[in-house]
């Protein structure tokens, strides 16, 4: 529960609204609860039909958050551009994943 919390926070800005009204602030949450359960859907939709490309880590709601902010809210680049960017993070990430597996590995035996 603490997990859900603490992404629905750092990904749909739970946390960032000012209370003043009893109105607001419930808008405000459902706003923001709705925009983590579509991070949530679009990821567990992701994982279901296609399994990660070799050497990426599976789509994130992280990183569905980014790309839609860069690709539907701050289109600063191409879509190419953009999606590029995110297998390179990911590929990234796959690395450190396993190399991290491999230290914890090591020192467990």
């Amino acid at each position: 529960m603490e997990e859900t919390f603490q992404a629905g926070k750092g990904l749909a800005g739970l946390d960032e609204h000012q209370l003043r009204r009893y109105t607001s602030w419930s808008r405000w949450v459902t706003l923001a609860m709705l925009a983590h359960a579509f991070l949530a859907v679009v990821r567990a939709d992701e994982h279901n039909r296609q399994p990660s490309p070799h050497g990426l880590i599976p789509l994130t709601c992280n990183e569905i958050q980014q790309l839609v902010t860069t690709m539907v809210v701050q289109p600063v680049h191409d879509l190419t551009h953009r999606l590029a960017w995110s297998v390179r993070r990911r590929r990234h990430q796959a690395r450190a994943q396993a190399s991290h597996y491999r230290r914890q590995a090591v020192n467990q035996t």
